[in-house]
């Protein structure tokens, strides 16, 4: 080298000085033990990055999967189920009026003369869940359901010897048509209640 020159230091040795860690920037070969580790453990942090990766996509499969059957489950039972529910309400309701107006027609002799007779009647404990009255308007039986969109009314079709048709029957109670009267004309009634 020349006496006049000055030999100063490079950008490669400044950054070889700022950085000692970064590959080609050390006075020390690449071989060396501490580079190998280095790689040796960055090769390891991307296999357990790999071993991860499924069983993190598994558990979001399962998330979105249980977040699905949720909000099925919420539309059903929010808006389906109960109007489903509520219609076959409606239907077990209309077949109880259609029975108990059997029944009731059923329970008068078409013979005139002294009656008494107790009938039973077979009534459902509950139509949706919910307890129930029939009682008598009129001719007409009424069906009273505590929810909207059950219920209804049916005519009786009664001979002209029944003069009167009252009482009603609770669905907790067992029911009875009781059949009183003599040639003059009958009277039905409807009792809830053990027989006496």
């Amino acid at each position: 080298m020349a006496e006049g020159r000055r030999v100063g230091r490079g950008r490669n040795d400044r950054d070889r000085l700022e950085n000692p860690d970064r590959p080609g920037n050390s006075n020390r070969p690449e071989n060396s033990k501490r580079t190998r580790f280095r790689r040796s453990n960055e090769r390891r942090n991307r296999e357990e990055d790999r071993a991860v990766a499924p069983v993190v996509g598994k558990a979001l499969e399962a998330g979105i999967v249980v977040l699905y059957i949720s909000l099925l489950g919420a539309v059903l039972y929010g808006g389906l189920v109960p109007d489903y529910r509520t219609a076959a309400g409606a239907e077990v309701g209309e077949r109880v009026l259609s029975q108990s107006a059997q029944r009731v027609q059923q329970a008068v002799p078409a013979a005139t003369g002294r009656v008494a007779a107790r009938t039973e009647v077979s009534l459902p404990a509950t139509i949706r869940g919910r307890g129930y009255e029939v009682r008598v308007e009129g001719r007409t039986l009424v069906l009273d359901h505590p929810r909207d969109g059950v219920g209804g009314r049916t005519r009786l079709a009664l001979p002209e010897t029944v003069d009167s048709v009252e009482g009603e029957w609770s669905s907790r109670d067992p029911a009875f048509v009781a059949v009183r009267g003599d040639a003059e004309g009958l009277a039905v009634v409807l009792e809830s209640g053990e027989p006496t």
